[in-house]
């Protein structure tokens, strides 16, 4: 929009003030040239040096092509394309009618690359979730089935294998050792591109989602699109010190901001997966905050640094060292902590069982609290382990119920679990089932946690209906779930 500049005081002779201003002007403008000329001259040295065309020769057989396919029906499709879109115009009250759920066949691409030489890949889980298979092409065009050994979605980080050896292993480098403005190399298939190289530098360090992901993101201003996810990251010494993971975009294409993981968050979660299968995280329970300029001031802090605690969960280990809400973390293992972000990286790359030692800030005093952290509550875990026995899917995905959560419901005598995801075109949709219902019973089992309703669901028969009981919004229900 135009600026509009206040004429109020313009009230001085113009021209005699220009004539005076165009001689300190001119000084100033040759002054300011010759030094822009000197730093600018040495900006654009920098950028010429790096160059990665040997290096991009030389780790491009390491990189391969995700290939996957996945079925999904017709319903799910049109569902996926349409409910959003018809929803702004007619609001929550539109109720779109199931369809036949003739199967389609959807293909989906990203990027991996060898980490060992006997076939071990890393990529992202996003890339791989729901495939019915998965293949990776090599830069020579040899094709070979990938198994999913393991995949995280906290962390976005997936495990492949493929059979054989001898395979071009990549190094690996030091995230943390990353620098601000250093250049950096990613190769991907963007839009099904192959072996595209796109180069740029490090413009931020430890980015943060909310608490959608387990990882500080390391930002650029690298050229990632669509079928980058997965790729590797690399600094000027050819090591991989990133998985190329999102953008920041409005487009759905590039708009000078992307993320990739780490190199050393994905090998711990890539150690994990090889060897257990899943993933472990400790647990402290502390939802903490920023500290701005005024809170700064507030607690009489010298500038603003540091976690404040909101809230400290009931039964945590941090309630159990002695954590309250309105304590300041200053510093964490030794570490200190300036956002709040950086403490739920340290946690995040804690494990379970492992001690603390916070110095806190209460009361305008210090002092020195230590515990013990615990494995983090499963926030997440799928009903699908309930098909194996009998190949039920009831479209749902659910958690344990906090101690709090526990709590709110005990006046009922009650427990159960908590519904955390609902597909559209599911049995338990269609059923009436909504997220945020705790089911407390199903098919005249009670439901005290997720194991417990895997096990109930394995147990019902192939047809008909069965009764599950629910507590929505407090108050307690029973549903009649029709079995197809």
């Amino acid at each position: 929009m135009p600026i509009k500049m206040s004429t109020a005081r313009a009230t001085f002779n113009m021209q005699h003030w220009l004539q005076r201003s165009a001689l300190a002007f001119a000084v100033s403008t040759a002054m300011v040239a010759g030094i822009s000329a000197t730093t600018m001259s040495s900006a654009q040295a920098a950028v010429t040096t790096a160059d990665f065309s040997d290096l991009v020769q030389q780790v491009t057989p390491a990189v391969a092509r995700v290939n996957v396919t996945k079925t999904v029906s017709e319903a799910e499709l049109a569902k996926a394309q349409t409910a959003e879109l018809l929803r702004q115009f007619f609001g929550d009250r539109l109720r779109i009618p199931d369809q036949a759920a003739t199967p389609a066949i959807e293909h989906a691409y990203g990027t991996a690359f060898f980490i060992t030489s006997n076939g071990y890949m890393l990529t992202n889980h996003h890339v791989v979730e729901g495939a019915d298979k998965i293949t990776v092409t090599l830069n020579d065009r040899t094709e070979l089935d990938a198994t999913l050994v393991g995949s995280d979605e906290r962390s976005d980080v997936a495990v492949l294998k493929v059979t054989g050896s001898q395979f071009p292993a990549l190094p690996i480098g030091d995230s943390n050792g990353l620098r601000v403005g250093e250049p950096v190399l990613a190769i991907g298939s963007p839009f099904g591109f192959d072996y595209s190289a796109s180069a740029g530098i490090v413009s931020a360090k430890s980015r943060n989602f909310s608490r959608e992901t387990s990882v500080p993101f390391i930002q650029t201003d690298v050229a990632l699109n669509p079928g980058n996810s997965g790729g590797p990251l690399f600094n000027q010494r050819g090591e991989v010190i990133g998985i190329n993971s999102r953008i920041f975009s409005g487009t759905g294409g590039y708009m000078g901001l992307s993320f990739s993981i780490p190199i050393d968050a994905a090998m711990d979660i890539y150690e994990q997966l090889k060897t257990n299968g899943e993933v472990a995280r400790a647990y402290l329970g502390i939802y903490p905050q920023d500290i701005d300029r005024n809170l700064a001031e507030a607690y009489n802090l010298a500038r603003p640094q540091g976690a404040l605690l909101t809230r400290v969960s009931p039964d945590s280990p941090a309630q159990k060292a002695g954590l309250r809400p309105g304590d300041i973390i200053l510093k964490y293992n030794d570490v200190q902590i300036l956002e709040a972000s950086d403490l739920l990286n340290l946690i995040n790359r804690a494990r379970p069982n492992d001690g603390f030692r916070a110095q806190i800030q209460r009361d305008g005093k210090q002092s020195i609290i230590t515990g013990k952290l615990s494995d983090a509550p499963n926030d997440m875990q799928s009903q699908s382990s309930a098909q194996q026995n009998n190949g039920i899917s009831l479209g749902l995905a659910l958690r344990n119920l906090t101690t709090e959560e526990q709590r709110e419901i005990a006046a009922d005598n009650k427990t159960g679990v908590l519904v955390t995801a609902i597909e559209p075109t599911g049995l338990a949709a269609r059923s009436g089932i909504l997220a945020g219902d705790v089911i407390t019973n199903l098919h005249q089992k009670p439901i005290r946690k997720v194991t417990d309703f895997s096990s109930a669901v394995s147990s019902l028969p192939e047809k008909g209906v069965v009764t599950i009981e629910v507590i929505r919004q407090g108050i307690p229900g029973i549903i009649g779930l029709r079995i197809e």
